[in-house]
């Protein structure tokens, strides 16, 4: 059974990136080929299901998430912003909500990366006087 997708999006946080598919369903949540609840905790699914919350589509689609890199906690975040884009793909008029709760931006905070000379990105060696 061929199913065609009725809006994508592209979300990212950190080293994650998640490929979000939109189809008209009863609201099931498909994450690598796992159910959401056995591939998030449930205060990660709760932030990954935001934007069907603001926008009132919890029950109105089944989303499929293809995510890859970084950590459970940038995949979940990645994943929230696909899913914001793809519902803003498929119908206009929730860019506004999505927008006034911060789900459309992309958190571009990325870890600092490591300084030769130094044992950390920022720390370094201990400093003796004598």
């Amino acid at each position: 059974m061929a199913t065609t997708n009725q809006a994508l999006g592209t979300g990212r946080r950190k080293t994650a990136v998640a490929r979000v598919f939109l189809r008209k369903g009863s609201g099931t949540l498909t994450v690598n080929g796992r159910s959401g609840d056995s591939y998030f905790q449930p205060a990660l699914l709760s932030e990954v299901t935001q934007p069907l919350d603001v926008t009132d589509s919890l029950r109105k689609y089944d989303v499929v998430i293809r995510v890859r890199g970084g950590g459970i906690h940038g995949q979940a975040g990645a994943c929230r912003h696909g899913i914001a884009r793809a519902l803003v793909a498929d119908d206009e008029t929730n860019k506004p909500s999505l927008r006034a709760n911060g789900m459309l931006t992309r958190d571009r905070r990325m870890v600092e990366r490591k300084k030769y000379g130094r044992p950390k990105a920022r720390r370094r060696f201990q400093f003796s006087k004598r």
